[in-house]
């Protein structure tokens, strides 16, 4: 790229059609964006002179940070492209594949924004349409899986199989989206199908992948840390440290961020040594508050207090002598004092608070040392106390009264002066609480100056429970029906089928008291057989 950026400078004077695009989409490429505006205003072409040149200076507006300027740089550039194409007669699907990079651009610029929903929309528009070129589609494929993270994993690498070669079984970028796409554009691709992968717990096709990518990029160490992330995810902890150890040591100029993994790989892990050890390893940070703070907590949690404590003591150290401006100092200072208090260091402590008084006269430094005094020197500490200011509103509490009290209520600022008084007076009185009298509510359509003779106090008891509950009386005179359904029944005075038939009358008349007596006692949810019928009958 930057043999690029020198050819397309010779050819200035040549005057070349669209000549200052490619410089200055060399000069971005080149990571040389800070050059781009001082390129413009040495060959004196405006930005807004054609939707190409404004796409790119709006990169270069990214790549610096600023991002509301890019935003309308990119509205601007689109809306040019879309007036100089529709003037060249070009298809409606033409133009919005032509003005696609500005579509996902712009989308870009939302999501660094953090106008995430926004940003996801018009990804997800621009993929399912299908309306850009390879380059833009690929970007925004692995933009629109940025922006979700681990949530639809198998939605996300369905997305991206269609960026690989169609005749491949392994994963593998297509031959126009290789091409194409810069090394770090590509280098994000894969490292996002790997992270899938491992979201996806399909851990062959990972370590498949993680296994072609040192060749992939042979001078990033991207690969090695997505190695380190397969060991990980596969419970080997110990093997991605020494790994990741070994690499530090061979390639110094990129340790740091390998040792920043380290750390981080080890801490999870449980080895908190390890992790300070590699922290300690990285020089520009060492005396930063964060890294302080966290190279004590680890080697509190080795047990090296020794340790922990020289890492506070180098760093006040450092800051005494930067020249810097912050509160950086009295910070450390203070959780210096604190942790060394806390292990039993009351004199180093106490120096340090001294020394906080001292510089800035802080109260909380002040409290600090009159309690870390007072475990040695009594005297020491209550002349320190008396530099404290005594607090308003004091002077009239009882003190022996509020420690046998079970507690205090907060009461606004307003009152405390009036009640400081009350109480030097003698003349504090609780006044009683005026209870709210609330109007009773009555039942819809009651009126309370009429209201009628008085409800059944028996109306919510089960009916059985009820003074006036009388039980049905059983129908003695309904005979019992034995034997099968249909049978005859007959009273015990009348005589049985084979008796004697010497009265006819009499017989008929039995008959008719015997088929009134079925009829009564007959079940009428039952239907009567077909023998039942032709007893009956008989």
């Amino acid at each position: 790229m930057d043999a690029c950026v020198d050819i397309c400078r010779n050819l200035q004077k040549a005057k070349i059609d669209s000549l200052e695009i490619n410089l200055v989409a060399g000069l971005i490429s080149a990571g040389r964006a800070s050059e781009v505006q001082g390129t413009l205003d040495a060959i004196k072409t405006k930005a807004t002179s054609s939707f190409e040149l404004a796409y790119n200076i709006a990169c270069s507006l990214i790549a610096g940070n600023k991002l509301k300027d890019a935003e309308k740089l990119l509205l601007t550039a689109r809306r040019i492209g879309q007036e100089t194409l529709t003037e060249e007669n070009l298809a409606d699907d033409d133009i919005e594949i032509e003005l696609a990079p500005i579509a996902v651009q712009l989308a870009y610029v939302h999501q660094l924004l953090g106008q995430t929903q926004e940003a996801a929309g018009a990804y997800t528009d621009i993929v399912n349409r299908n309306l850009a070129d390879e380059p833009s589609l690929a970007v925004a494929v692995n933009n629109l899986i940025a922006v979700k993270g681990p949530k639809e994993i198998s939605d996300s690498l369905r997305k991206l199989d269609r960026l690989k070669e169609k005749d491949s079984q392994k994963f593998e970028l297509a031959r126009a989206i290789d091409l194409k796409l810069s090394p770090k554009q590509k280098e994000t691709i894969y490292a996002n199908r790997v992270l899938l992968l491992l979201h996806a717990n399909k851990m062959d096709q990972a370590r498949e992948l993680v296994a072609v990518l040192p060749e992939m990029f042979p001078d990033n160490v991207m690969p090695l840390l997505l190695q380190a992330a397969v060991l990980v995810r596969e419970n080997k902890a110990g093997k991605a440290e020494e790994m990741l150890g070994q690499f530090a040591e061979r390639f110094p100029e990129k340790s740091k961020i390998i040792l920043l993994a380290r750390a981080q790989v080890a801490a999870a892990a449980g080895h908190p040594q390890i992790a300070a050890d590699s922290l300690a390893k990285v020089p520009d940070i060492q005396h930063m508050p964060a890294t302080v703070a966290t190279l004590v907590a680890l080697k509190e949690r080795a047990g090296d207090i020794n340790g922990a404590a020289a890492v506070l003591d180098s760093a006040i150290k450092w800051w005494k002598t930067a020249m810097t401006e912050g509160d950086q100092l009295s910070v450390i200072m203070r959780e210096a004092a604190s942790f060394k208090l806390r292990h039993g260091k009351e004199e180093e402590a106490a120096h340090l608070y001294e020394e906080l008084v001292k510089s800035n006269g802080n109260i909380e430094a002040l409290v600090g040392l009159i309690t870390t005094v007072a475990h040695a020197n009594v005297e020491k500490a209550e002349a320190y106390e008396k530099q404290l200011k005594s607090l308003p509103g004091l002077k009239g509490v009882d003190v022996d009264a509020l420690e046998k009290t079970s507690g205090a209520k907060p009461v606004d600022g307003a009152s405390r002066a009036g009640l400081a008084e009350a109480q030097e007076d003698g003349k504090t009185k609780e006044k009683p609480k005026k209870k709210r009298k609330r109007k009773p509510r009555y039942p819809k359509g009651f009126d309370p100056a009429n209201p009628g003779p008085p409800p059944d106090p028996e109306r919510w008891l089960p009916k059985r429970e009820r003074s006036s509950y009388r039980p049905k009386r059983k129908d003695k005179r309904a005979a019992q029906v034995r034997g099968s359904q249909g049978a005859v029944v007959r009273d015990k005075n009348e005589p049985s089928a084979s008796a004697t038939n010497s009265n006819t009358s009499n017989s008929k008349s039995n008959q008719a008291t015997s088929s009134k007596g079925v009829s009564q006692s007959a079940e009428p949810s039952r239907p009567q057989s077909k023998s039942s019928r032709k007893k009956s009958r008989k």
